[in-house]
């Protein structure tokens, strides 16, 4: 007995050896995913962009923002004319906080007036906008204890923080989306290529492959279910949304045509997959191995501006970053698609162009079969 578990022991872990792709599924999760989140993740906030409005234009202004711009916490981004177009650079994305600077800041400075700042901060990232508020006060009482000791007889900066988007700042919002669209994204891949793996196991793929069917309508036939399944799949989780009182201030109808859009990479992701493995072991861990990548790099565990320099080019090829861009603006923003096409333009280029690379793939498959 002890003989024959021996047998079948070494029998598997031969099998296990010379599968390449599962030894390097297994190196990829033990050297350069913890390398990568050992460089890349944080929970520290570096380069807010910041949208600047300086109505007062003094030299005590002026020095009061260049402490701003000198902190690795913010980045400004820009100087609009007014609060009103610093707000629109918030709902678009291209500003996360906003210093409004008031007229009359360094006059009411000198004579002793207590000068207000206004801060509108993106509440959307809770932990990023608390971080934002500290590093604010920081700033500005570094600044208050210099100025009042080269000027003494100034007053009290007071900044006026307003959260915008999430005004209780919790983190259930953020948290409970990001899960939600962290399951879109699996359920899209996952079962994408694990249908047609199984399908390739069982010979049925090789049997279509001889007939006039075409890999174009394979893929089809392949996605409508699954895009299908996973755009249904989303209504039950409208109850845990109402649950935890996250608000819908935008379309969900937008959001559900859009999830559509993120579901067409999604799948495309499991499609390629499934184009590279042979048993569904494979895909599974692969799949697993691909997902953490998208994941991270959507800025679901460390916000994307936040990040080192060299790493954030590359979360625009996650489908997720993009998805998250969406859900965020409709539910806690209320945008429309007149803001989110961009986003909803670059999921579907990354799903076409997988779709693309899967097809050749499938090709070479059958030629060398």
């Amino acid at each position: 007995m002890a003989g024959r578990i021996g047998s079948l022991i070494l029998k598997d872990t031969i099998q296990f050896a010379r599968d390449k792709t599962i030894l390097a599924v297994v190196f990829w999760l033990y050297t350069i995913e913890v390398l990568i989140c050992g460089y890349g993740m944080t929970f520290e906030v570096r380069d807010l962009p910041v949208a600047v409005v300086d109505n007062d234009r003094s030299p005590l202004s002026r020095d009061l923002i260049d402490r701003f711009e000198l902190s690795e916490a913010f980045e400004i981004v820009g100087y609009p004319a007014d609060p009103e177009t610093a707000e629109q650079w918030m709902r678009r994305g291209k500003a996360q906080y906003g210093l409004v600077v008031p007229v009359n800041f360094g006059r009411d400075w000198e004579n002793g007036q207590s000068p207000q700042l206004q801060v509108l901060l993106d509440g959307t990232n809770s932990n990023a906008a608390s971080l934002a508020k500290d590093y604010t006060a920081e700033i500005v009482n570094r600044f208050q204890r210099e100025r009042a000791t080269a000027e003494p007889g100034g007053e009290i900066v007071r900044p006026a923080v307003q959260i915008w988007y999430n005004r209780a700042q919790t983190l259930e919002s953020f948290v409970v989306l990001s899960m939600i669209l962290a399951a879109v994204l699996m359920v899209g891949t996952i079962h994408s290529a694990a249908t047609i793996t199984r399908e390739k196991e069982v010979g049925t793929i090789d049997q279509l492959m001889v007939t006039p069917t075409r890999i174009w309508e394979m893929f089809l036939a392949k996605t409508v279910p699954t895009l299908a399944v996973g755009v249904l799949g989303f209504f039950p989780s409208l109850f845990i949304i109402w649950w935890f009182g996250v608000p819908i201030h935008g379309s969900l109808l937008l959001f559900l045509a859009l999830t559509a859009v993120f579901l067409f990479s999604a799948i495309a992701i499991g499609v390629l997959i499934a184009s590279i493995t042979k048993t569904l072991q494979q895909a599974l861990l692969l799949c697993f191995f691909g997902l953490f990548p998208i994941m991270f790099l959507s800025g679901t565990m460390t916000p994307i501006d936040s990040m080192p320099a060299a790493i954030q080019p590359w979360t625009q090829i996650s489908p997720l970053r993009h998805y998250m861009e969406i859900a965020m603006g409709i539910f806690l923003k209320g945008v429309g698609f007149a803001e989110l096409w961009p986003a909803a333009l670059k999921m579907a280029i990354i799903g076409a162009v997988l779709y693309l690379i899967a097809a050749m793939r499938f090709r070479q498959n059958i030629k060398a079969g």
